[in-house]
This record gives C-alpha cells, sequence and structure tokens, in this order.
C-alpha cells in the first residue's frame, strides 16, 4: 500500500479518518484499457492539480473539505482484473458499513464494477447514473468479463441504470442496452427536458459512476478513448447539481483520466469536478451546520418532471 497523500491541500485536521465524513479511494489500474494507455497515472495528476485549486465553492457558498476528506490507501492490487474489482469490492463495503460517503478515482473503467457491486449490496433499490461516451454493456470482452467495455454490465443486471451522453458502442450491446433509460449525445443535444426526464426515472439512492470521456475532448482530451460530441462545463454540472438536490446520491467515482504533461488543464477540471461534487452532496442534502442559515432555499425547490416520452406513460423502475 503506498503512502496516503492529501486532496487539494487541505489542511491535515480535516484529512483525518476517523473524523471524515468523505473518503477517497485510489484506484490507478490500467490492466484492460484498448487504445491510449495512463489512466493508471490519472490519481496523481488528479491531486497535484487540486492542490492549486481554490477550496470556497462560489456557486454552494461552501468549504466542503470541512467535512474531512481522508484518502484512503491505495488499492495496488493488478495481478488480473478479477482481483482488483474483489479488492475494490472489499475496501468499498467495509467504509459503507463504516458510513462514510465513499468516492473513489481511478483507473479505467473497470475499477467501478467492484464498486457498484458493493453499493447495491448495501442500498436498497439503487440507480446507477452512468455519465459516459461509451456504452460499457458487453458481458465478457477480450476474454475477460471484468474488462473496461464490460464496466456497467453488471450494473444493468442488477440495478436501475440509466446511461447519459453514449455516443459510441457495438452492435451486440444493444441486446443488453434498455433504451428507455439511455440518454444519447445526439438526442440530449435536440432535447431541452432530457435532465428532468432522467431523473424522473431514479430512484431515491444514486450511485454515479463518471468516466470522464462523457465530456466533449475540446475540454477532456485526457482520457484513452476521447469522443466527438460530449457534454460541456455548464451543462453537466447542472444536472449534477439537480440530481444531488433531488436524490440521495450515496457515492461516486471518477475514472479514465489519462494525464498528458503538456496540458494540465484536464487534470484541473476533473480534480474540479470531484470538488464541485462533493460540494453539491454536502451542501444540499446534507449540510454542515455552518452553513444552513445562508443556504439558498433556492436549492431545495422543485423541478418539473417529464417522462422522457412525452405521448407515452411508461411506468417507473
Amino acid at each position: 500500500m503506498s503512502s496516503p497523500k492529501i486532496f487539494g491541500g487541505i489542511p491535515e485536521k480535516f484529512t483525518k479518518y476517523d473524523k471524515a465524513k468523505i473518503v477517497l479511494l485510489p484506484v490507478p489500474f490500467d490492466g484492460t484499457s484498448t487504445w491510449q494507455k495512463g489512466a493508471d497515472k490519472g490519481f496523481d495528476a488528479f491531486i497535484e492539480a487540486s492542490e492549486n485549486m481554490e477550496l470556497y465553492d462560489i456557486e454552494t457558498e461552501s468549504e466542503v473539505y470541512k467535512n474531512g476528506i481522508s484518502i484512503l490507501n491505495t488499492i495496488t492490487e493488478n495481478s488480473s482484473p478479477v482481483a482488483m474489482v474483489e479488492a475494490v469490492y472489499k475496501t468499498v463495503k467495509k467504509q459503507i458499513k463504516c458510513n462514510k460517503f465513499v468516492t473513489l478515482f481511478g483507473g479505467e473503467h473497470s475499477i467501478s464494477i467492484g464498486a457498484i457491486r458493493a453499493f447495491y449490496e448495501s442500498f436498497d433499490n439503487l440507480t446507477v447514473l452512468h455519465l459516459d461516451a461509451h456504452a460499457d454493456l458487453r458481458k465478457e470482452y477480450e476474454g475477460s468479463k471484468y474488462n473496461h467495455a464490460c464496466a456497467v454490465y453488471e450494473a444493468s443486471q442488477n440495478t436501475n441504470l440509466i446511461q447519459i451522453g453514449i455516443r459510441s458502442m457495438d452492435v451486440s450491446e444493444k441486446l443488453t442496452m434498455d433504451f428507455e433509460k439511455v440518454y444519447f449525445a445526439h438526442e440530449i443535444a435536440q432535447d431541452d427536458f432530457w435532465m428532468d426526464s432522467a431523473i424522473e426515472q431514479m430512484t431515491e439512492n444514486v450511485f454515479i459512476t463518471f468516466d470522464l470521456d462523457v465530456l466533449d475532448p475540446s475540454i477532456m482530451p485526457s482520457t484513452g478513448t476521447p469522443e466527438p460530441g460530449g457534454l460541456l462545463w455548464n451543462e453537466t454540472l447542472e444536472f449534477l447539481n439537480k440530481v444531488f438536490n433531488e436524490k440521495n446520491v450515496v457515492g461516486f467515482d471518477i475514472v479514465e483520466l489519462c494525464p498528458n504533461s503538456t496540458n494540465k488543464a484536464p487534470d484541473f477540471l476533473a480534480a474540479k469536478l470531484y470538488y464541485k461534487m462533493i460540494s453539491y452532496k454536502f451542501s444540499s442534502n446534507k449540510m454542515t451546520e455552518e452553513y444552513e442559515e445562508e443556504f439558498n432555499d433556492n436549492f431545495h425547490s422543485p423541478f418539473s418532471k417529464l417522462s422522457k416520452f412525452k405521448d407515452n406513460d411508461y411506468d417507473k423502475f
């Protein structure tokens, strides 16, 4: 196990495990990626970038780090994808039982298999919200069920899987895909109501798996398999803010950062995204008392809920 690092350069007193509400699990695994390698270096680049980030979040008027962010020992298991998934599963399950808000940073997307397994065993009627350029619904790929191309197959069988931003897939994945709960990138571009429709389909408990290649390469080129036509920054935050406010987000992961030594901006984006997500969690659903009186009631105003297909009334999951 490697020595823990500090996210955001926050004061050491806010990194102590016993008092921290948030734990961050590094999983720098890059054993099954099929194009550009480098996701195993993503966590270090993410941490380095975070040290240059302001800790006051303007949007939520909060300093979420005061809830405590403790970085766990790195998952270094890389003997096989199966062994890595099992190590992630056991660690995440243990942290959930310790009542921590568990977050993970990859590594490639195969790390999510173990995390999702731990969450759906721990929370009833779980929705997995999958933001990604790729469907990742293969049952098996290159002889393994634990390939990055299989990242959410298990979730599709055991949870309420909702997929956002998809714009690349194999024809075989159509057999597994629930098209009523997939928001393709080209549809999102023409649908003003996709955010509300997706939220309407979610159950109360939500785990978010965020592959950075869901973002457009113009703002996130540092991924293993970049795809044109992705989400942009402000619309992504708008959607995440709504999800965190309307649902009980129980944890999340961020994966597939492949750092480029000549362009640090994507590393900083990943750090900022992580901080925004925990800011939404702890300044909306579970605010610290320090900010309760200052919190804007508008964050709690209900959003309109529209079914994905306006002409039909589909049953919820």
